[in-house]
């Protein structure tokens, strides 16, 4: 564990929170999952570089599936 490490951890997981309080206000499926999963994966992401490409797939599947209607 390092500074870096903490603060990624930190940025990630309070993205997932605040996807997570807008999919819960919104009745968004989508955005309460993908919020979830940002706020509980760093957990149990070693480094630095899967956990921000984690993040980034994360974030895109909530795009498409914005796109799409879900």
């Amino acid at each position: 564990m390092n500074a870096n490490f903490l603060l990624a951890s930190l940025v990630i997981g309070s993205v997932g929170l605040g996807l997570f309080m807008y999919g819960k206000r919104q009745h968004r499926a989508p955005h309460v999952v993908v919020g979830i999963a940002l706020m509980v994966y760093p957990y149990f992401v070693p480094n630095l570089g899967p956990m921000f490409g984690i993040a980034a797939a994360l974030v895109g599947l909530l795009l498409a599936a914005s796109y799409l209607g879900l």
